[in-house]
């Protein structure tokens, strides 16, 4: 276990490390209430007096038959049903929509907009995750090693004989910036066109699924007024696999280096205590060899 040094005693730096991600973790929940609480506080307000305007434009419904019929469209989007549109709207269940919601489950991202509603499907997806998550990690495994081979072999090119240390720096830059434009930087500009998002929309769907986090808040291909093309989820779902490769590997490198950051900053040697030892053992008069006859 890596240790830190201190006053010639030595630590284990996994309470620190603990302490510090319960810290990053507070760090994030008290920034994410100065920043949403407020805007929760309006929409909820916004959202009583626009029911208020309702019931005083229609006079003949009363608040508890309102109140039912939100009760009626909250359940029919915890369905998967959306509320807007009229009953021509394409299916949730066609193959593209299907195809896209198992990469999902084995994906883990869970965007939760969607779900099984018979019982059926429920079980299915059991079991369809159960054999389907490890499969997806080892396939997610085989493909990083895949681009982790391209990095060792672009590496040891740069390492021959005559290649500047810039070049080294150089090359794996363009290893990195080459993987953030395919998944990250161009993607959204995509989602922008097709949904009608900005582009900081688009960036945040983007990295929000990749890191598999998905909240849900942006679906691709779920706006009833949008026309898409039939294969436009499925080909959604297989930029999104390998995106998660890519990303993966990212967050491993980082946490690597993260790793290597504290053992090379806690695991520094006590240079005084070794260049003491070395005087000392210097200093000893070399001691006198006894040869014993056999």
């Amino acid at each position: 276990m890596p240790l830190l040094t201190v006053h010639n005693q030595q630590i284990s730096w996994a309470p620190l490390l603990v302490l510090g991600y319960l810290f990053y973790l507070l760090l994030g929940a008290m920034v994410f209430q100065l920043l949403e609480k407020q805007a929760e506080t309006h929409f909820r307000d916004q959202f009583q007096l626009e029911k208020l305007k309702f019931l005083q434009n229609y006079t003949c419904l009363d608040r508890q038959a309102l109140e039912q019929f939100v009760q009626v469209l909250m359940e029919a989007w915890e369905k998967g049903v959306n509320p807007e549109g009229n009953s021509t709207n394409p299916s949730n269940w066609d193959f593209s929509n299907s195809f896209f919601f198992a990469g999902t489950v084995v994906t883990t991202i869970g965007y939760g907009n969607l779900s099984p509603s018979t019982v059926a499907g429920q079980i299915f997806c059991v079991f369809y995750a159960l054999f389907g998550v490890p499969l997806n990690l080892a396939f997610l495994n085989q493909l990083g090693k895949g681009l982790n081979a391209h990095l060792i072999t672009l590496e040891r090119w740069v390492q021959k004989p005559g290649r500047a240390q810039v070049v080294q720096t150089l090359a794996v830059a363009i290893f990195l910036t080459t993987g953030t434009l395919l998944f990250l930087v161009f993607p959204p500009l995509v989602f922008s066109y097709v949904e009608g998002w900005s582009y900081g929309e688009g960036f945040y769907f983007t990295f929000i699924t990749l890191s598999t986090i998905g909240f849900g808040d942006y679906v691709v291909g779920t706006n009833p007024n949008k026309h898409y093309i039939p294969v436009y989820r499925s080909l959604t779902a297989i930029w999104i696999v390998f995106g998660l490769a890519w990303l993966a590997l990212v967050f491993n490198v980082g946490a690597d280096l993260m790793e290597k950051f504290l053992q090379l900053k806690w695991h520094k040697p006590d240079l005084s205590l070794a260049e003491g030892a070395t005087i000392k053992l210097e200093d000893e008069p070399e001691q006198p060899r006894i040869h014993i006859p056999s």
